[in-house]
């Protein structure tokens, strides 16, 4: 295996680490702006998934009208993290994990960056990619990766993806032929998507041994 590409909230990170505070301005904004397209009970749901999925997939499986996806949009695009957080308590294994090591990580962009800086763990990969939801013009994960394998000059048997996501990074991976490992972090539903399952980083440095993956 010549190299890792992570993912990071719920993987590296718990998506809620960084506080409630955060969404609220969003989730409060939204709930003003809905006209009663959306049942509570469904929003409720929307919310909860806001921390396991990207803003925009949310939007649009919940049906949230023009209105309320602007609301949403127009705090969660100008959110960040000021404080520092701690991440997972494996972090320091990342450095041991034997392969080159990237990070791609999906949400609004100011977010993201500012949760990777919170957490200080750039110094762990030789790349940091955030598929930024409101830039310009998105990539996505599948493209990103074909990007990441081909500066590289990888092939498929080179690349492990390594997330908990199965709409996500997981899926983009399958997608294009690459192994993929599934982080049962706290509160992540196994998923038959990825080809194996790890409970922390050191059960994936122990399965990426000559023997294992």
């Amino acid at each position: 295996m010549k190299a890792v590409i992570f993912d990071l909230d719920n993987c590296l990170c718990p998506a809620d680490q960084i506080g409630p505070q955060v969404y609220e301005p969003a989730f409060a904004a939204i709930r003003l702006a809905n006209d009663g397209s959306v049942r509570e009970s469904d929003l409720d749901a929307a919310f909860s998934d806001m921390w396991l999925h990207a803003f925009d997939w949310v939007a649009d499986r919940y049906t949230f009208t023009p209105a309320m996806f602007a609301a949403g949009w127009r705090h969660l695009s100008q959110a960040e993290v000021l404080t520092e957080i701690q991440g997972y308590d494996d972090l320091h294994l990342l450095s041991h994990v034997p392969a080159e090591r990237f990070l791609v990580t999906t949400g609004f962009r100011r977010l993201q960056e500012s949760k990777i800086v919170a957490l200080d763990i750039s110094k762990h990969f030789c790349m940091v990619i955030v598929d930024g939801i409101d830039d310009p013009i998105r990539k996505g994960k599948r493209t990103l990766f074909q990007t990441i394998m081909a500066s590289r000059g990888l092939t498929g048997s080179d690349v492990l993806i390594v997330g908990d996501n199965p709409e996500s990074e997981l899926a983009a991976g399958k997608s294009l032929g690459l192994r993929c490992v599934q982080t049962l972090r706290p509160g992540v539903v196994r998923s038959n998507c990825a080809d194996f399952h790890v409970h922390g980083i050191k059960e994936l440095i122990d399965d990426l041994q000559p023997a294992g993956l």
